[in-house]
């Protein structure tokens, strides 16, 4: 080994997968606040099987929804009133 290499700073992978995590963690927080903040206008089998494809596909999933989903064709219509 070499002697120069100070033994206590992470190697540059270590640092890249870090940042590639820690983004993957923020970008899955901001498809969950997203979904809960549009859950009134998502019925509740669309928004169980959005909630499913975030969490468990990791990076397509929050993609997806920030793309896609929140303003999908699956919006709930709201019920006019005098009706």
């Amino acid at each position: 080994m070499d002697g120069s290499a100070n033994p206590l700073l992470p190697a540059g992978y270590d640092v890249a997968w870090t940042i590639v995590s820690a983004l993957m963690i923020v970008l899955l927080v901001v498809a969950l606040v997203s979904m809960a903040r549009s859950a009134g206008r998502i019925t509740a089998t669309a928004a169980l099987v959005w909630a499913l494809l975030v969490i468990c596909v990791p990076v397509v999933g929050p993609i997806a929804w920030l793309a896609v989903g929140w303003r999908s064709g699956l919006v709930r219509t709201p019920a006019i009133k005098g009706e």
